[in-house]
């Protein structure tokens, strides 16, 4: 009988990698590195003399393993959703890793693919993101090479939206631009700046008693104290078609902020906090 072969300097080169799908399709830290073990777990339980390539085969368990993770994922939504903690305190657990969670990945992609189908999520982000062959990809989500392609495409559309150069949207993103690097940075001048003196703010704070007031100042004062702290978790975003925030500390959709746009300020803001319009929203990822 030969000798069990050591595995763990082959998997640990491929660590970093089989985490960085992981994390892509979970949106999840936690979950991503559960992934990874359950990967070290089957391989050492596999008869690795049939492995051709350790990297390819172990990046396929780990598809599958995230596949299977999305699908239970999805189908106790309702009672995840119910029982949820708020997403601004979950940003104290673990700042290091929500840090790298919204620097590395995105919090704005991570809200969109997180509408997609565990298939249509599993195949964009192995083919746009890895490079993944169809062929490969239709094994882990049980589908013919054509079905995959169209899955990935489907959700590509859905992430990028619809292209266009229309110069009405490139105008609104150096607005919001500017607006979140002075909420950013607590430039209360700043804020001023990109503001309409009179803005409406409209925040749908509690259900049927939605809160607005106007005032360039008023807001500037109020956005700063509320969001400044958490201003990293917050990315631009179309919302309905024009360019505004969304607020996803995790990956998970906690604000969304809709803009309406005059003489190059933002005259009018609606902070839309509750559960079923924000699911309700057309949303898709800006390009850089």
């Amino acid at each position: 009988m030969s000798e069990p072969k050591d595995l763990t300097k082959p998997f640990e080169s491929q660590r970093s990698h089989l985490r960085a799908v992981a994390y892509r399709m979970l949106g999840s830290p936690s979950e991503a590195d559960d992934a990874v073990q359950e990967a070290w777990l089957r391989l050492n339980s596999s008869n690795t003399d049939d492995i051709a390539n350790l990297g390819g085969w172990l990046t396929t368990v780990v598809a599958r393993i995230c596949l299977g993770i999305l699908r239970a994922r999805r189908s106790r939504r309702e009672d995840f959703d119910a029982e949820a903690v708020d997403p601004i305190a979950d940003t104290k657990r673990d700042p290091e890793q929500q840090a790298l969670l919204a620097d590395s990945v995105g919090v704005a992609l991570l809200v969109v693919l997180d509408r997609l189908s565990a298939a249509e999520r599993v195949a964009f982000v192995l083919h746009d993101v890895f490079d993944l062959q169809f062929d490969e990809i239709a094994a882990i989500v049980d589908r013919t090479p054509d079905a995959a392609r169209q899955l990935a495409s489907r959700a590509r559309r859905r992430v990028r939206g619809e292209t266009t150069s229309n110069s009405d949207l490139q105008s609104q993103r150096v607005v919001v631009d500017a607006f979140l690097a002075a909420l950013r940075a607590g430039d209360f001048e700043g804020l001023l700046a990109v503001l309409d003196p009179d803005v409406v703010v409209r925040i749908d704070a509690a259900p049927g008693a939605p809160r607005e007031f106007r005032g360039a100042a008023n807001w500037a004062r109020g956005a700063t104290a509320a969001f400044s702290r958490f201003a990293r978790f917050v990315q631009p975003a179309l919302v309905n078609g024009s360019v505004g925030l969304v607020f996803a500390p995790g990956g998970k959709l906690s604000r969304a902020l809709s803009f309406t746009f005059a003489d190059g300020r933002i005259a009018r803001a609606e902070i839309i906090t509750d559960s079923n319009r924000l699911q309700q929203l057309d949303l898709s990822v800006l390009d850089d």
